[in-house]
């Protein structure tokens, strides 16, 4: 009898554990078998696990162990290989320069730059400390020092002798326009003081503009912005080329040349330069500003101021628009970290529809050139297929307005130019028409007056 009940309290164990099987279902046993697995899998330690913990161990209190693999040999490889990857190994043991301690504390960016450095001058071949003495005197600000072969050139670049010349060349068309006998030593005057006052109002410029310059790819080399000349250089250059050049204009030429040669650099240099960083407006300023040297060159042949010189002027400042708007299109990013206002940054649908209406207006001021007697009336038919390029390409910028039709359009306004007024010199009206008309007139009136005396 005690054996027996000593016996049963596993037996009723066993009973409770069977009727909670039937109570549960049998179903769910390999379900909860799992749960149970995944669970004790969660909370223990795998060797995995504990593996990880000791790497990271090792790597964080003994940071200076290091291991590195060496890559073993290819057995297939032949003589030749092996012979190749021992002299690599060669070379980059002579290539390894022991570095000195430096005592004092370093940035890591100038660790970098030194192991740069250091890897340089072992890639060369030669010690590392030379180099790097060279590289940190490079690396130091010296004083740039003039030399006398260097000055034209810098003069020339302060000066922009391209836009000079340019005017040069729309100013001698003027005079070359105008309908008088071709007075040579008054045309190389008229020529050699629109060239200086031009020089003077561009060096004042870049004067002006050098901390703007600097932020912008197009105008960072200019010689102001890199200090390959002083700005009391720049100054006394521009002095001494807008002085000469306004004397010859007023005293060899006349005065009205001269003083539209001031005003020009006026407007230029104190109207347009400060007006570039605040309105949208400096674009017509600036128009204005390129229309008046051919203006210059008809009243340094004439001596007055006539219809002529206005057409000239106005084909001048139409012209403008598709060149210099198709040009900014393209320089968008540099005018805007120059802190430049120009319509392709603030108003980009105001400039193509701008670029396109001044290319349609260069057709209508052709067609004014024979009413005013300056030209015959080939002259508008003539220059109709050139004018009308330009006005295709123009409404080509206005509809795509992408980088390539900008640069159609102002790579076609650089030659448009010159053949247009090489079309206008061709069909201008001769002076012997022009004294037959007036002797016809002349004439006339003479008889009456032969009638009226006795």
């Amino acid at each position: 009898m005690s054996a027996a009940r000593r016996c049963s309290p596993p037996r009723a164990l066993a009973g409770l554990f069977i009727w909670h099987l039937k109570k549960t279902g049998i179903r769910q046993v390999p379900c909860h078998f799992v749960h149970l697995c995944r669970v004790a899998n969660d909370r223990l330690i795998t060797f995995q696990y504990f593996n990880f913990l000791k790497r990271m161990y090792v790597t964080q209190y003994n940071k200076d162990l290091s291991q590195r693999a060496k890559p073993k040999s290819d057995s297939v490889a032949s003589l030749f290989r092996e012979s190749q990857q021992l002299d690599q190994e060669k070379k980059v043991i002579h290539k390894i320069i022991p570095i000195s301690p430096v005592h004092q504390p370093l940035s890591k960016t100038s660790n970098r730059n030194e192991l740069r450095e250091m890897k340089l001058a072992a890639e060369i071949g030669g010690s590392a400390t030379p180099l790097r003495a060279e590289s940190k005197e490079e690396r130091q600000w010296k004083e740039m020092k003039l030399r006398l072969d260097d000055l034209p050139g810098i003069l020339a670049r302060l000066s922009k002798i391209k836009l000079t010349a340019l005017v040069v060349c729309t100013a001698s068309a003027g005079f070359a326009m105008a309908p008088v006998p071709f007075d040579l030593t008054c045309f190389l005057l008229a020529s050699l003081g629109t060239g200086l006052a031009s020089c003077a109002a561009n060096s004042i410029n870049q004067f002006f503009e050098v901390p703007f310059d600097s932020n912008m790819n197009r105008t960072k080399n200019r010689p102001l912005v890199r200090g390959q000349i002083s700005p009391l250089l720049a100054v006394c250059f521009a002095a001494s080329c807008g002085v000469p050049g306004i004397a010859l204009l007023a005293l060899g030429v006349n005065p009205l040349t001269g003083a539209l040669g001031a005003f020009n650099i006026f407007l230029y240099t104190c109207c347009y330069t400060p007006m570039k960083r605040m309105s949208i407006a400096n674009t017509w300023v600036g128009a204005v500003v390129g229309a008046i040297p051919p203006v210059m060159g008809w009243t340094a042949a004439t001596g007055s101021l006539d219809a002529g010189a206005l057409l000239l002027g106005g084909i001048l400042y139409s012209w403008q628009f598709p060149h210099f708007n198709a040009l900014s299109w393209g320089l968008r990013e540099d005018y805007s970290r120059g802190g430049y206002c120009m319509m392709s940054v603030t108003h980009p649908g105001l400039c193509r529809r701008v670029a396109l209406r001044h290319c349609v207006a260069l057709i209508g001021l052709s067609t004014v050139a024979p009413v005013l007697d300056i030209t015959t009336w080939t002259f508008p038919i003539i220059s109709l297929p050139i004018n009308l390029y330009i006005s295709y390409l123009g409404f080509r910028f206005y509809r795509d307005a992408d980088r390539s039709s900008s640069r159609k359009l102002f790579f076609c306004s650089l030659w448009h130019l010159p053949m247009l007024l090489l079309v206008m010199f061709s069909c201008k009206k001769s002076l012997l028409e022009k004294e037959e008309k007036g002797d016809l007139h002349g004439g006339n009136h003479g008889r009456a007056m032969e009638i009226r005396l006795p």
